[in-house]
């Protein structure tokens, strides 16, 4: 569709007006909010795999997700009243855990995660582990995915596991760990189920952590 083409070279320029204006035309106009979706993730793809090849930076990739995040809510909040399904690979409850303000990492994880068909909340920075329980809990979440850079915030990541363990979650979600102060032996110590160290190791753990 036209109007969906012309969101993609939106999200591709990093218009963020035009992306939100045109998620609203396409609402306006009745076209399936799902298709809308699709080709948000789809572009945000691309640019992944641009990234990947070195073909795009870091500020690129920042740029088209926050492009993109300004259209998405339009397209999701349709699907929720028109009743329709999305289908993804699960959901994942992203955050940067309590003390520490570092985002990007974080933020990287969060795009390239979305686009390839997880359902992400992204609860931001600085995030305390009851706030990551609750979002677990509300979401039905399949899989955590905790970042810290400081070597000083890593022990949150394990604080926030003991959590899940005495809320009676942790059989039910999966545990993931990256950032820059986090290795394969602390992840392996506090008892996570995966590791990475990059964001797109992130998003193969956690395709392998829900069998896909």
């Amino acid at each position: 569709m036209e109007i969906y083409n012309q969101l993609k070279q939106a999200i591709l320029d990093y218009d963020t007006q035009s992306a939100a204006e045109l998620a609203r035309q396409a609402v306006s106009a009745g076209l399936d909010p799902v298709e809308g979706m699709n080709a948000v993730m789809e572009t945000l793809r691309e640019v992944g795999d641009a990234f990947d090849r070195e073909e795009l930076w870091l500020p690129d990739l920042l740029s088209a997700a926050k492009t993109a995040q300004a259209a998405m809510p339009i397209l999701e909040e349709e699907i929720k009243r028109t009743g329709k399904h999305m289908e993804t690979l699960g959901t994942v409850v992203v955050g940067t855990v309590f003390g520490d303000l570092h985002s990007i990492g974080k933020s990287m994880v969060s795009v390239m995660l979305g686009a390839q068909g997880f359902h992400v909340i992204d609860l931001g920075t600085d995030v305390p582990a009851e706030k990551f329980i609750q979002a677990i809990k509300e979401n039905n979440a399949d899989i955590l995915a905790m970042s810290s850079l400081l070597t000083t915030t890593a022990p949150e990541q394990g604080k926030v596991i003991q959590a899940l363990e005495r809320e009676g979650l942790r059989e039910h979600v999966k545990v993931m760990v990256g950032g820059g102060s986090i290795t394969q032996q602390f992840a392996n110590k506090i008892g996570a189920d995966g590791y990475g160290a990059t964001a797109p190791e992130a998003v193969q753990v956690a395709r392998t952590l829900v069998g896909k």
